[in-house]
């Protein structure tokens, strides 16, 4: 998981860059919004951001907005600005949380932690229960995986929850990191090959019981991924 922080003042950037690293997490940095913007939109692995309002080029409430366009990314706001009524205008704009400056960096990752919790809730209740894609039924209770001609496809607990996370989420393309984190549900350390040699078992396994039918497509350099049909 990596955690993007954006401020103008590089010595906070550093401090929470540790404080970061420290709570298992990967730190990007970005030091004004139009930065922040452009790291976003390269980097689908960043799962939280930290943001400054007052910001050259581009306001934090600025980025805030364009995020919110096509994002429900987890966004904590950092500001020296201490007036409710700005409390209230980056909340309302679209931000998660808010910390004011000057601020205790452990209850800005406590912030964090609980936001990135929340998150992950919001993700499992969206989940439905059973998923039709392509040639499988996937039911999430009984952890059953069958075919449209009805037969079982016999798969270990690790197998059934990287087939059921990509299902889940058709179309978005998931890192060895994301796979390993939420499947295993550890913090990833080396977890690509570990990720792939599973993944090669259940393909294995899903194209033996349908019959040489390809579910679960590779993407050269970032993850895999399952198309929806």
């Amino acid at each position: 998981m990596k955690i993007l922080v954006v401020d103008d003042d590089k010595e906070i950037v550093e401090l929470l860059d540790i404080y970061i690293k420290n709570e298992g997490y990967e730190p990007v940095s970005a030091f004004n919004g139009k930065e922040a913007l452009t790291k976003l939109h390269t980097d689908s692995d960043i799962g939280l951001m930290i943001l400054d309002v007052m910001m050259p080029e581009m306001s934090g409430i600025e980025v805030v907005r364009e995020v919110r366009r096509d994002s429900q990314l987890p966004i904590l706001i950092l500001s020296a600005k201490t007036e409710d009524m700005d409390k209230i205008k980056g909340l309302l704009t679209g931000a998660d949380d808010y910390v004011a400056k000057p601020f205790n960096p452990l209850e800005v990752m406590a912030r964090v932690k609980s936001l990135l919790r929340r998150s992950q809730n919001d993700m499992k209740q969206d989940e439905p229960e059973v998923l039709d894609i392509g040639p499988l039924t996937i039911n999430s209770d009984s952890h059953e995986v069958k075919t449209l001609a009805g037969k079982s496809v016999q798969l270990t607990a690790l197998e059934f929850g990287i087939l059921y996370l990509l299902a889940s989420h058709p179309n978005r393309v998931f890192s060895a990191d994301d796979i390993f984190e939420r499947v295993w549900q550890q913090e990833s350390i080396i977890s690509a090959k570990t990720v792939m040699v599973h993944v090669s078992h259940l393909r294995d396994k899903i194209e033996e019981a349908t019959g040489g039918e390809k579910v679960i497509e590779t993407v050269w350099g970032v993850g895999y991924k399952i198309e929806s049909h």
